[in-house]
């Protein structure tokens, strides 16, 4: 059972209007979602070009980082795994950290995340990352306002000594509606196939969201940078969320000559800066 004390009536009404007709949230671009007959097709081609580019990486030597977050629920796994679908295990790895051992917890903050990085060849996806400690773990009271301070200096400095050592650094934010998430929430509550999703940080933090955007705007307002920004993709629809995502990574690298032509342009009503593109709510 999820609890729902402190969620407004009205977010209430529109979930279970939600659970029982699948629809799509009021502030979404688009007023249905993708079908899955369009869905499957272009993200077969994308994943096509995902392979392309994962060989690109490999004979060139290239590493790279990708990295997704947002609040329970958003969709990080499911895009993480259109990803990494028919991608060759052998040069690609998932990062999805439980909760720091006692002695990890002694270690400097960024250490047990700096062995998951990739070497010469290889794309390493974060299901979560370092960005722990400037959302969940000051809403939830896991760390004190000062290693958040301390965190959120630290953090540009590290990314910018990735990046100088040549790692390309990805960083996703999946923009999800309150209505789309509590749905989220509840639907896997009642699918004892899903209920391992949820955990008991997922359910406390439901009444938390304005905390949570107080958090997710502080981060972006502190690690939003010029040489590693944020890309907030709009995931009230997954499959679009998705593909836009893939349309991101792809278009950006220089794996093939003909990529433009071949890989269509991302939806800017979907995806884009930190700055621009939320859903309802989430607005920075």
């Amino acid at each position: 059972m999820v609890p729902t004390e402190g969620i407004p009536e009205e977010v209430l009404r529109k979930v279970e209007n939600a659970l029982r007709k699948e629809v799509i949230s009021d502030s979404y671009p688009y007023p249905t979602k993708l079908s899955r007959a369009t869905y499957e097709r272009q993200k077969a081609e994308l994943q096509i070009e995902l392979l392309k580019m994962q060989r690109w990486v490999q004979e060139t030597g290239e590493r790279v980082v990708l990295l997704f977050e947002g609040r329970d629920a958003a969709g990080k796994g499911g895009t993480i795994k259109s990803f990494m679908e028919h991608l060759n295990p052998r040069g690609t790895t998932l990062v999805a950290l439980p909760i720091p051992s006692e002695r990890e917890r002694g270690q400097w903050y960024f250490q047990r995340y700096v062995q998951h990085l990739p070497t010469k060849g290889e794309i390493v996806f974060f299901d979560r990352s370092w960005y722990n400690r400037a959302v969940i773990e000051p809403v939830m009271g896991f760390c004190t306002p000062a290693e958040t301070d301390r965190f959120l200096r630290d953090a540009v400095l590290f990314e910018e000594m990735l990046i100088d050592e040549g790692l390309r650094l990805y960083k996703f934010w999946l923009s999800v509606s309150r209505e789309e998430q509590l749905r989220r929430v509840m639907s896997r509550a009642r699918d004892d196939l899903k209920q391992w999703k949820l955990s008991d940080v997922d359910i406390r933090s439901l009444p938390l969201w304005d905390k949570y955007t107080e958090a997710r705007n502080r981060m972006f307002a502190a690690t939003d940078t010029k040489a590693s920004p944020w890309v907030v993709v709009k995931s009230d629809d997954k499959r679009r969320a998705r593909l836009n995502s893939m349309r991101y990574v792809l278009r950006s690298l220089e794996y093939d000559p003909g990529v433009a032509e071949r890989v269509s342009k991302t939806d800017p009503k979907l995806i884009g800066p930190a700055k621009s593109v939320f859903a309802e709510g989430e607005v920075w």
